[in-house]
């Protein structure tokens, strides 16, 4: 397994009004149930190979409103998928945690295997981070 180079996480910006201009022909969003747009923002960590030969963002959706009874018709739970203009990524390694019988928070795990695929998923990451002011802090 590669070095990790580095760990670095996305959080809520400081600055309010980063979050005002934002002018995307399709809005950067996550969705677990395909249609269904997540309103909860996560916390997601970013680790890296030293080599930069692939990577591994770690999101962490605490109370998500795909657990809300209002949105329990519109179907299962399938995966993650990160929509925007240029398309969509996706990964299957979601799992739901829970207190007292009751789904608490998502986390999800997406696995990038190339130096082209952790530059997508930046990509992505800029416009999510700019229509939900999300800050990027390196470690």
């Amino acid at each position: 397994s590669a070095a990790i180079a580095s760990v670095e996480a996305f959080a809520p910006s400081a600055n309010l009004s980063s979050r005002l201009s934002t002018s995307l022909n399709v809005e950067a969003e996550i969705q677990f149930v395909r249609g269904l747009k997540e309103k909860v923002v996560p916390d997601i960590k970013l680790t890296r190979a030293v080599d930069g030969s692939s990577g591994v963002a770690t999101f962490k959706f605490s109370n998500p409103n795909v657990f809300d009874a209002s949105t329990a018709s519109q179907g299962e739970i399938t995966g993650l998928f990160l929509i925007d203009d240029e398309g969509e990524m996706s990964t299957s390694d979601v799992n739901a945690n829970f207190i007292n019988g009751k789904p608490q928070a998502i986390d999800a795990t997406l696995v990038m295997t190339s130096p082209a695929e952790w530059d997508r998923f930046m990509r992505f990451m800029e416009k999510y981070g700019e229509a939900n002011g999300l800050g990027f802090n390196k470690a």
